[in-house]
């Protein structure tokens, strides 16, 4: 079994036959009852993150909310293999995603398949010492792809000819993300989660990610979970989004509903704390307290 027996096609390149979603009846992604737990210093331990349940379609996408603190970034090191969960199960395209690092390399290469993640600082999965297109020729080598695809993949993300040959102290704050996002993007993943993903760029850089992800999850099929603080983010982005308070989640539904009517108290601290016209700090007190 080799890395390209299970490569799975690039979003946005001639192979589509094995896009994501194509011709299946699961979701893209299911989560049942995720749980984790870490040991406090003196004695016990801290519930990170417990009970949590969802699913996404393929294309769809949805929101995991909250302040610092609530789980939220827990949830996403689980789906993504970087921290394992105590309880619980992650479907992938309705087969099991395994949650112990395999031992075999080829085996670790098809879980990284199923879902890659893309962090707030793109420093975290850029070598700086690549090009752009060595960066993208780096992961596509790695899952025994054709190198020539790191050009569609520029293309893809909105990156040209001088962005391919700089590396990334060379590239602004939007351009990294890009390359972060295409970098994901070049294994074919069924799932894509970003933790932050637009919290350190200003607002125009952050409206034009937001409608790339938006134009990529519709040409390619590929899921996306939205970890925020920021509300008016998630209810740009997501169709579904689910609500975190000390590891647990407090509400879930469609964007739309819970975020304009929420029923859970902490939803409407949520939204209170957001600044705007005609904003009270005094009802975020009475909320809070």
């Amino acid at each position: 079994m080799t890395p390209t027996e299970h490569a799975a096609p690039t979003p946005g390149v001639e192979d589509t036959e094995a896009a994501p979603g194509k011709g299946s009846t699961s979701p893209a992604l299911r989560v049942d009852g995720l749980r984790k737990t870490y040991p406090l210093p003196g004695g016990g331990r801290l519930t990170a993150a417990t009970g949590i349940s969802f699913t996404v379609p393929h294309a769809g996408a949805l929101g995991i909310v909250g302040e610092s603190g609530s789980g939220k970034s827990t949830v996403a090191r689980m789906l993504v293999g970087l921290a394992r969960p105590d309880a619980g199960r992650i479907e992938v395209d309705g087969r099991p995603r395994e949650t112990r690092t395999p031992r075999r390399a080829a085996a670790r290469l098809a879980r990284a398949r199923e879902i890659q993640m893309v962090f707030q600082d793109p420093y975290v999965s850029l070598d700086p010492h690549l090009t752009a297109a060595d960066c993208l020729r780096t992961a596509l080598k790695l899952h025994g792809r054709p190198l020539d695809l790191a050009g569609s993949l520029l293309d893809q993300v909105g990156l040209g000819a001088r962005e391919a040959t700089a590396r990334p102290s060379r590239l602004s704050g939007g351009q990294r993300q890009r390359l972060a996002i295409a970098r994901a993007l070049a294994v074919g993943p069924r799932v894509l989660v970003l933790d932050e993903a637009v919290a350190a760029l200003d607002v125009s850089i952050q409206a034009q990610i937001l409608q790339l992800l938006g134009e990529i999850r519709e040409e390619t099929g590929v899921a996306l979970v939205f970890v925020s603080h920021d509300l008016a983010v998630v209810e740009h982005l997501t169709e579904e989004v689910l609500v975190m308070r000390k590891g647990e989640a407090v509400e879930q539904g469609p964007t739309a509903e819970v975020l304009s009517a929420p029923a859970h108290p902490y939803t409407r601290l949520l939204l209170a704390s957001v600044p705007r016209e005609g904003w009270e700090p005094q009802l975020v007190s009475r909320l809070r307290g």
